[in-house]
């Protein structure tokens, strides 16, 4: 017998390690199955394991499980990434507490200093391992990869070598983002973009107004840009020169008329550019090849350009430069209510500054990338793929942003400068240069620079799948090394990619970029976004204010994984923000209670029957069955096709509310209690055998425990089970429209009681008019006088006149009266029915209008006005009916 309440602490990590070690989790490559396959979203390796990934893991874990039980071989392949920028920033600002060194860098040298992060590495990875273990993931861990495996750099540099070859790498100066206070590039995932209130400055420029809240990248300024259909600068020219006088001096200005770089709108409609400081004036001076001057240098001070403010902070300088415009009778006005974005280095937490700076760079408008027989530029190819449908995004409406952001994408700024990452393998020995991950021989040196995080989680689906065996023999090109990988040649493409809407573009793309090009497939079929978890009030959880925060690794303990992972994926739709707290997980808790007492019941009604569960037979007729036993029966076959269906189309929280339903409503609030005294162990087994196979991927470790006591002898764990299909010889429709109107009956009354405030103790008589249905009424009434807690049910086959003190509810094809004289105020009970003829009256009206509305009638589908038609004819006989009530009233 089951414990009396389950126990997830007492479970968990017991029913994990048998899953592990019976090999579960390890996809075969060599099986002749279709193969399943999803890439976990590493998470990086210093990291702990956060609400974000706890979505990731369930969604992911419920896709893959349910494909196993499917008979698909399936592999969710786990690991961790080196996230560069983060994992040196946190390793770096350890040493600096822990250790009181200012400068790690320049105190241990770049050998020791990675030695130092990759010891620290190894010690979080195991951690995250753990957290992972603990949310139930069934990934494969013999195949756990790390960005920063040896195989997976050998991929990095031959696919950094093939670009390099095709002419996709180049190295030239381009604005970048630059961190001045961590004094690298950095990516647009790692930056903030915080608002800001700073004044916003117009100031003279000869015969015009220019507006900025950057006075102090000015100083370099001798362009002047308006809109060509602008009228109020109609009589310039482009090319018209002119002086003006500025910050340090007289400066020999030219007009330019451009549509691309300017709104008229915004501002006084004109401005100067600083093409070494703004992107679109970066793009604008390409364009038009003009000259740039670099006014900030890399450490965020302004350079000799700026005159006497040489030297100075942005923030010392600033002021300083408007009061000497100010002085010079140039400051026309101040905006100091201006709101603008600062981008903000995520890690650095310093403004990071536009930079003209030579990095490597990936071109993506260059056409030499083979795809479909045609020469296209990774752009076009990351059009094509989603534009053709090779690769599905869910949901579809993300395809829009995809678009947008593809359509706009720049060159690739691929280079880093930090240490930790992969090392860009490139050599120079004076003007020579050589590509490639070993050096040429003795007086080559290396690129200090390391590669772009993106670069290698780019590779992720298909570099993890590489042979490590084989990526250590350098005589093999890459094609070969995708040749001979037996995990490459079963599991690639992938299935899924399952991760948040929010790394759509700074990942999935890079990875359909980087796949595509490298492998000629693409990454995976489709993509699955999920939303962001919010707080009870909508806000966004947020690690700066431990408040907001849910932490998964506390509440696990408190409520189980089971708990946790179906208050994460029912009510959260694809796409889609969806709030939790505390309270939700705790229903979802009481769920898995729910289930496991109804498993407590099974098991006591086979041991009063001296039935073995695990001896029932897999069919279900075992005995003669009841209504309520067919019904059930047929029920658990639409359920099935139900929830196959809706797992294939990964709608996972409609799939999760239709299993919480039938579980908690039809088979346990109605069923078991319907069945009590008159149960068929046989059938009961049998259903809860069919609902933990359904439950399994949402909730493994109860359906797992509860399994080991239903299971028919000799099965193995239920991770390992098949999934049930339907049985077309237990579909019975009219025993469910049976049991569904002794539900619908006990269901009125017990409405009617609490409507009228009949007291639970007080049992009064019930007259049932049927049409149809009096003889099963009469044959089933035991039921209903003990469910509805009626003294008596009389079925009749007229409708009884109208009396005093009998209230009335009206389902399809029966009338329900309960006699309440001398049990409640019958005054009351005319108001009710007042009350209800009222708002039925209304609703008839609507209808009425609608079916009068010629444009409905003209427009709408013929069986939507049918639809209307039956509710007209419906209310219309309930009103009726009402109306002989109220006669006993009169």
């Amino acid at each position: 017998m089951l414990p009396k309440a389950y126990d997830p602490k007492a479970c968990e990590d017991r029913i994990y390690q048998m899953w592990e070690e019976s090999g579960a989790f390890k996809a075969d490559a060599k099986s002749k199955k279709e193969p399943f396959v999803i890439s976990m979203p590493p998470p990086n390796a210093t990291g702990q394991l956060h609400l974000g990934h706890a979505v990731m893991l369930a969604l992911e874990d419920i896709f893959t499980r349910f494909a196993r039980m499917q008979g698909k071989e399936a592999l969710w392949l786990p690991g961790t990434d080196h996230a560069a920028i983060a994992t040196e920033s946190v390793v770096i600002k350890k040493i600096q507490k822990e250790e009181k060194i200012k400068d790690p860098r320049a105190h241990y040298g770049r050998e020791k200093l990675v030695e130092k992060i990759a010891e620290f590495v190894q010690a979080s990875r195991a951690t995250i391992r753990s957290q992972v273990r603990k949310m139930g993931a069934s990934c494969d861990w013999s195949r756990e990869r790390y960005t920063l495996d040896a195989s997976l750099n050998r991929c990095v540099n031959e696919v950094f070598k093939k670009m390099y070859g095709d002419g996709l790498i180049y190295r030239g100066q381009r604005i970048v983002s630059w961190d001045p206070k961590m004094q690298t590039t950095v990516s647009d995932d790692e930056i903030e973009h915080v608002e800001e209130k700073a004044p916003f400055y117009t100031f003279q420029y000869g015969p015009f107004q220019i507006s900025t809240a950057r006075p102090e990248t000015k100083f370099g300024d001798k362009y002047v840009v308006m809109h060509p259909d602008d009228e109020r600068y109609k009589q310039y020219k482009d090319g018209d020169t002119f002086t003006a006088e500025w910050i340090n001096g007289p400066v020999q200005a030219t007009v330019i008329k451009d549509s691309d770089a300017i709104d008229p709108a915004f501002g006084t409609g004109c401005m100067t550019i600083t093409p070494w400081h703004d992107m679109t004036d970066f793009e604008l001076a390409e364009r038009r090849k003009l000259p740039r001057e670099q006014i900030i240098d890399f450490t965020g001070r302004l350079m000799p350009v700026a005159g006497e403010f040489a030297g100075m902070p942005i923030e010392e300088a600033r002021p300083k430069v408007v009061e000497k415009l100010k002085e010079k009778g140039l400051l026309v006005k101040v905006d100091e209510n201006y709101v603008h974005r600062i981008a903000v280095s995520y890690r650095g937490k310093g403004v990071v500054e536009p930079q003209i700076k030579e990095q490597w760079f990936i071109d993506v408008n260059k056409p030499v990338v083979e795809w479909k027989k045609k020469k296209m530029s990774l752009k076009q190819v990351m059009q094509d793929v989603i534009r053709s449908k090779d690769i599905r995004i869910i949901p579809e409406r993300f395809e829009k942003i995809y678009f947008h952001w593809i359509d706009n994408l720049r060159d690739w700024c691929v280079s880093r400068q930090i240490w930790w990452g992969h090392r860009i393998p490139v050599w120079y020995k004076g003007e020579e240069k050589r590509v490639g991950a070993v050096s040429p021989g003795p007086g080559w040196m290396q690129d200090p620079d390391t590669l772009d995080t993106w670069f290698s989680s780019g590779l992720w689906t298909w570099s993890t799948l590489i042979d490590p065996t084989l990526a250590t023999d350098t005589s093999l090109s890459l094609q070969d090394l995708l040749d001979r990988s037996p995990d490459f040649q079963k599991f690639h493409p992938t299935t899924v990619m399952e991760t948040g809407y929010d790394i759509l573009f700074f990942w999935v793309a890079r990875m359909i970029l980087m796949t595509t090009y490298a492998t000629g497939q693409i990454p995976f079929k489709h993509v699955y976004l999920h939303g962001l978890v919010r707080t009870r009030d909508g806000k966004k959880m947020s690690k700066s204010d431990p408040s907001t925060c849910i932490d998964p690794l506390e509440i696990i303990p408190k409520y189980g994984a089971d708990a946790l992972r179906l208050s994460m994926i029912v009510g959260q739709s694809p796409g889609n923000d969806f709030r939790l707290y505390e309270e939700k997980i705790a229903g979802y808790r009481n769920f898995i209670n729910k289930l496991w007492n109804a498993s407590r019941f099974v098991l006591m009604q086979c041991e009063k029957a001296g039935v073995d569960p695990k001896g029932v037979g897999d069919g279900a007729g075992v005995g003669s069955l009841s209504v309520a036993d067919r019904a059930l029966l047929s029920s658990l076959q639409s359920l099935i096709d139900d929830a196959t269906q809706g797992l294939k189309e990964y709608r996972l929280s409609e799939t999760g509310e239709r299993l919480y339903s039938f579980v908690w409503d039809y088979f346990c609030d109605w069923y078991l209690e319907l069945s009590k005294g008159e149960s068929n162990p046989a059938v009961l087994v049998h259903a809860l055998r069919t609902i933990v196979h359904l439950l399994h991927p949402y909730c493994p470790f109860v359906t797992e425990e509860l399994w080991a006591s239903i299971g028919p002898k000799g099965s193995g764990p239920l991770i390992r089970e098949p999934w049930p299909t339907p049985e077309k010889k237990s579909i019975d429709r009219d025993a469910e429209a049976q049991l569904q109107l002794l539900i619908d009956i006990i269901t009125a009354v017990r409405s009617l009681r609490a409507e009228y405030g009949v007291t639970p103790e007080a049992k009064i008589p019930s007259t049932v008019h049927a049409v149809r249905s009096g003889e099963f009424l009469v044959q089933h009434q035991a039921h209903v006088l003990r469910l509805a807690n009626v003294s008596e049910l009389t079925v009749v086959s007229k409708a009884p006149a109208p009396r005093h003190g009998v209230v009335s509810a009206f389902l399809k094809g029966v009338d329900i009266q309960l006699l309440l004289e001398g049990v409640v105020d019958l005054t009351k009970v005319k108001e009710n029915l007042e009350a209800e003829r009222a708002q039925l009256q209304k609703f008839l009206a609507g209808v009425q209008a609608k079916l009068g509305n010629e444009q409905f009638v003209a427009r709408a589908k013929p069986e939507v006005i049918e639809t209307e038609k039956q509710k007209l004819a419906d209310g219309e006989a309930k009103l009726k009916k009402i109306e002989e009530r109220l006669k006993a009233f009169a």
